[in-house]
């Protein structure tokens, strides 16, 4: 096993004469601390949520004492984007945001992220694992940046970032590690008996604790961040998590079809799974290897939820839970087959949706909303629960504390989530897509799916007569409120 090795960044913090970043005069509320645990490609497929053949119960019993939030959605279903945006409180646009290759720093490098607001406001901040895509993203918003192995010397000359990308699929099997060290890439999945310490995530979440209890003796208000790889390709797991769910219960989903009525536009080609050895260059995957696949997203489910079942045990031994807010949310959500797609970046709510909890420190438990909220919210959300001033004219989202207090409360009439092409607007009832031409600016396919008869968006119902009222001021939202995200200015 490699040894690990921290590395430790100490920058002066940055005078901003734009905004200026301070506490709210009230210096007697103590600042509260944060654990974020941020998650890779999880949709909503929980216990808590819902779905009862998923063995989550760590993740149930965090939903239990705080507050599930059923209608969350990403801005953009893809990591590097996604997470720039929800970091920044900063919708993507034609030219911002675009793919998993974002920089934050480079796209907006005048912005002040939601890490770098605590850091200056005499927050320790620590990232743990996958936070921002990219290990050298924005380092300078974080006391400690830490990737197991990333640190290590090696022979290859290669730096952190460089090194982390030839490791991060962490095969355990040998045959498996023997190909993707010769090849670069590996199968879709794997089933290692070997511990939960074993796995890139493990060894986080080993690093995380003893974060906490270094953060405990210091005493200073910290944001801890703990991000996992799992549930990102390859589906990895300890092989008890697999058994966990037994083959003859793993089933494809019902609808394994093209949509009535979607056009060509709204079906991708998934190329992030067919990179994988076993998974064809074209055409669907075989009938077993579906199954297998969908059967190692749930035991990558179940192995994480073990981990942060560990976590929150030892936030707890060490009494940091009392004025700790804990965050669970994902960067986006997942496609399992549902509409003859794998993987993320689509048009479709199943790649929108994200799961999120909160448990925060003198609000009532046990509580769900649906409430929309969208994760460019979090950014000022977290800021009012410090009171800490956000910076000024940046953030583009808005502050859930209200629903926090009262989980009936409404702070979005819709939500906006884009792709590379399709611009998208979900309200209570509709999901509503335009394919946009990125040179000309206009639509040239749409969709509309009404989600109080068809949640699981099956049918097409844009061209229906019975939905042109409802089309058309969904378009007028779109091109008034969302113009400049389109236009890219």
């Amino acid at each position: 096993m490699k040894n690990l090795l921290l590395f430790s960044l100490v920058l002066i913090p940055t005078v901003f004469s734009s905004c200026k970043l301070q506490e709210k005069k009230n210096s007697n509320i103590k600042k509260p601390n944060i654990l974020l645990l941020y998650m890779d490609d999880l949709r909503p497929q929980l216990g808590c949520y819902g779905n009862r053949q998923m063995l989550s119960p760590n993740i149930d019993k965090l939903a239990s004492e705080g507050i599930m939030f059923e209608e969350a959605y990403c801005n953009i279903p893809v990591c590097g984007a996604s997470r720039a945006s929800m970091l920044m409180g900063m919708y993507p646009t034609k030219n911002r945001f675009i793919n998993y290759n974002t920089f934050a720093s480079k796209e907006v490098p005048n912005a002040v992220s939601f890490a770098q607001l605590l850091k200056q406001n005499g927050y320790t901040t620590i990232s743990n694992g996958k936070i921002y895509h990219h290990l050298d993203d924005n380092m300078g918003d974080w006391d400690e940046v830490w990737r197991p192995y990333a640190f290590e010397k090696n022979d290859k000359g290669l730096a952190p970032t460089d090194y982390w990308q030839s490791l991060w699929k962490d095969y355990q099997l040998p045959e498996n590690h023997k190909e993707y060290v010769e090849t670069g890439t590996g199968p879709a999945f794997e089933k290692a008996d070997v511990p939960d310490t074993a796995y890139i995530d493990g060894l986080m979440a080993q690093k995380v604790i003893r974060d906490m209890e270094k953060l405990k003796r210091a005493g200073k208000p910290f944001l801890l961040a703990a991000g996992f790889i799992s549930n990102h390709l390859p589906f990895n797991a300890p092989a008890r998590h697999w058994e966990k769910y037994p083959d003859g219960e793993i089933k494809q989903p019902y609808n394994n079809f093209v949509p009535e009525g979607a056009p060509k536009a709204a079906i991708s080609t998934w190329g992030e799974m067919r990179a994988y050895s076993g998974i064809p260059k074209k055409g669907q995957v075989s009938n077993d290897t579906a199954k297998i696949l969908i059967h190692g997203y749930y035991a990558t489910v179940s192995y994480v939820d073990v981990l942060i079942g560990r976590i929150l045990d030892k936030l707890k031994e060490f009494e940091l839970d009392k004025n700790t807010i804990v965050m669970l949310v994902a960067d986006h959500g997942y496609n399992l087959q549902e509409h003859t797609l794998w993987a993320k970046y689509t048009s479709f709510r199943i790649t929108s949706r994200v799961p999120l909890i909160m448990k925060v420190p003198g609000y009532k438990g046990g509580r769900a909303s649906s409430s929309l909220i969208e994760l460019v919210d979090v950014y000022p959300t977290l800021a009012e629960l410090c009171n800490l001033q956000s910076p000024k004219g940046q953030l583009e989202g808005k502050s859930f504390v209200p629903v926090l207090k009262d989980t009936e409360q409404k702070i979005n009439e819709y939500v906006f989530t884009k792709t590379a092409n399709a611009f998208m607007l979900t309200t209570p009832e509709y999901g509503y897509t335009e394919f946009i031409n990125l040179k000309t600016g206009e639509p040239f396919s749409r969709m509309l799916y009404d989600h109080t008869k068809d949640p699981d968006e099956n049918v097409n119902v844009v061209d229906r007569p019975e939905y042109a009222v409802v089309v058309k001021k969904l378009n007028g939202i779109l091109h008034t409120r969302f113009a400049e995200n389109i236009k890219g200015e």
